[in-house]
């Protein structure tokens, strides 16, 4: 993984492919010769790696234990090959690898008090949970490890760009970040983060470009899944349009599977940004101290909760302190607030932690879920206490079936199987079985699998697919049985 990211990477920073239709307030740029995609469950690599090279593919490597795929192609084709593997049914999507950046303004010299402590009830929320016991994981430009007022809470982490463990701060943003999020609190220094007993896991994801800060989606959804297997139960993503990426969105529903959440921002734009609402992230804009839209806030549909990101004082490289304005902010307070959650009540799934946030919230704007504020500002008191009185454990099986290939049809060779599945919590895993046998498990939506009926004998087999949601509950779809015939010169 090491040599494929850092050979593209400099082709990328050096050889900018622009995306002609962004505005100039918002560059965009992808890395040349490389594209991300990941393959269905149950395609075996042998598989994968003969369809990649049957389209023009060079060669590919998964990120980390996830099912993504960073895929070598010639530089110039990366556009023609995400539009050939996005409508193969054996792939579950094909984007290019975007550049975005931070999402953040520029610093503001202002030097007041922690406003939005008390807005968002911190210190109420403190008397039952400080985030104790959760890990959260700030996927950004690195920490800066010397800083007084992080030191204490930091735990190892990874550095996603260049594939090694130097998570120092290239440009400043993630200890920013970072501080807002989980500052030591009750050390009689600087500032306090919301969840200040939480700990903190340095990602760096990020490049600097033209003196400004900027991240891949692969790095993004490298980093994620590395956070996911090593204990992180809350991660942050302070950068513009994260919730376009099926890349990271992947990620994201890996990180879910292993009991975690993923926050980000809704960036600084102060438009609508038109992006297909999701549940695999939480996606928060900013408030200024009146409850009111921050003038530089985006906003729109796919926006779930707001946060203040207004003038926040928070920790700066070289161990000192400022006030920042941005989205950027916004999220890691949010993100800190589920770090308080999951302290006050370490049983609960991320699909009740998510719940939790978004029924506590309070209410701005339009009555319920609108555009600018989501469900509402965040509520750190109502959230904990609300985390506290949570009802009893899950028993609620998910539903699960078999939408194709439909009972007693004839198939052969790879066979795409799609499926619908569901629960009241969330599923977080479906495994595929052949004549009874488990072939294959998925554990990121949409949920669906790639079967090489070569693997079994001609005539007529039995599929079924089992949903287990977080709480162990399971559900088995009505068997399907297909007829395979497979010629002696099927693949």
């Amino acid at each position: 993984m090491k040599q494929i990211i850092a050979h593209c990477l400099a082709i990328a920073t050096l050889s900018t492919a622009f995306n002609t239709s962004a505005s100039a307030a918002q560059p965009e740029f992808f890395a040349s010769g490389r594209v991300l995609v990941e393959p269905r469950a149950g395609l075996t690599m042998e598989v994968v790696s003969q369809i990649f090279k049957e389209n023009g593919g060079n060669r590919a490597h998964k990120l980390g234990q996830s099912n993504i795929h960073v895929l070598v192609v010639p530089v110039g084709a990366e556009r023609a090959m995400v539009n050939k593997l996005k409508h193969n049914p054996h792939f579950k999507f094909a984007e290019l690898d975007r550049a975005v950046p931070v999402a953040t303004t520029a610093n503001d010299p202002y030097l007041g008090s922690e406003w939005h402590i008390n807005k968002i009830a911190a210190n109420t929320a403190w008397d039952s949970s400080q985030g104790a016991g959760v890990t959260i994981a700030i996927l950004d430009s690195g920490v800066d490890s010397g800083h007084a007022d992080l030191a204490g809470n930091l735990v190892a982490g990874y550095n996603a760009y260049d594939d090694n463990t130097n998570t120092a701060d290239v440009c400043g943003h993630g200890t920013k970040v970072a501080g807002t999020a989980a500052a030591i609190s009750n050390n009689a220094l600087g500032v306090a983060g919301v969840a200040g007993r939480a700990k903190i896991m340095p990602i760096r994801i990020a490049f600097v470009s033209a003196g400004s800060c900027y991240a891949y989606f692969s790095t993004m959804a490298s980093g994620l899944t590395w956070a996911a297997d090593h204990g992180a139960r809350v991660a942050n993503i302070s950068y513009a349009s994260v919730p376009t990426s099926s890349a990271v969105q992947s990620a994201a529903n890996y990180l879910r599977s292993k009991g975690g959440l993923l926050f980000v921002s809704a960036g600084n734009y102060n438009r609508n940004e038109g992006f297909t609402p999701t549940n695999t992230m939480v996606p928060v804009s900013a408030t200024d101290p009146n409850d009111a839209r921050a003038s530089f806030s985006s906003y729109g549909a796919f926006v779930a909760l707001s946060a203040p990101g207004l003038g926040i004082y928070t920790t700066v490289s070289g161990g000192g302190y400022g006030g920042v304005n941005g989205t950027s902010f916004s999220s890691p307070i949010a993100a800190a607030v589920a770090a308080l959650v999951m302290s006050a009540n370490p049983v609960l799934t991320p699909d009740q932690v998510q719940d939790i946030l978004f029924n506590t919230a309070i209410d701005l704007g339009t009555a319920g879920r609108d555009i600018y504020f989501g469900f509402g500002r965040v509520n750190a008191a109502g959230a904990v206490a609300a985390a506290l009185a949570a009802p009893a454990a899950d028993t609620v099986a998910p539903t699960v079936s078999i939408l194709s290939p439909e009972g007693s049809i004839t198939v052969s060779g790879l066979v795409a199987i799609d499926l619908a599945a569901s629960d009241d919590k969330g599923v977080v895993r479906v495994d595929l079985k052949v004549n009874g046998t488990v072939v294959a498990s998925d554990t990121s939506a949409p949920y669906g699998f790639s079967w090489n009926s070569n693997g079994v004998a001609n005539g007529m087999n039995s599929l079924a697919v089992i949903a287990y949601d977080a709480a162990g509950n399971a559900d088995t779809s009505t068997v399907s049985q297909v007829n395979v015939a497979n010629g002696a010169a099927s693949r």
